[in-house]
């Protein structure tokens, strides 16, 4: 039950980001440092802001079909999110100058990964 809720509330975050980032492309963009400067930039974002974060939480709700490939979401989630945190923490060492919903970004990915992977390691310990 821990597992399947932990994966319906990470894929609400990313359907709710998905719809923000599509319907207010100028006030999300401006807040994670994009410039929308013409239509290809704005099909970008679009793109990749909107459909990609509805795609990962369908990915995500799909794994509830079957109790057995609630795992596969939660290793997906993991991977996904240990990727984040890798990339996210290049960018630290690489660049300066963050804004404040960076950091907030951060800590999401860090607790979003921390947590399934506790997640994974009971389930792991229980079977």
């Amino acid at each position: 039950m821990i597992a399947k809720t932990y994966l319906v509330v990470v894929a609400l975050l990313y359907i709710g980001l998905a719809i923000w980032c599509s319907l207010q492309p100028e006030i999300t963009s401006k807040k994670v440092g994009f410039q929308l400067t013409d239509g290809t930039g704005q099909s970008e974002f679009l793109t990749v802001y909107g459909g990609l974060e509805f795609g990962l939480a369908l990915v995500l709700l799909a794994s509830l079909a079957k109790p057995e490939t609630v795992v596969y979401g939660l290793v997906a989630c993991v991977l996904i999110h240990a990727s984040l945190v890798l990339f996210r923490s290049i960018g630290f060492f690489c660049f300066k100058d963050f804004a404040p919903i960076t950091y907030k970004l951060a800590i999401g990915e860090w607790l979003i990964m921390l947590l399934g992977m506790a997640i994974l390691f009971t389930r792991s310990n229980n079977n």
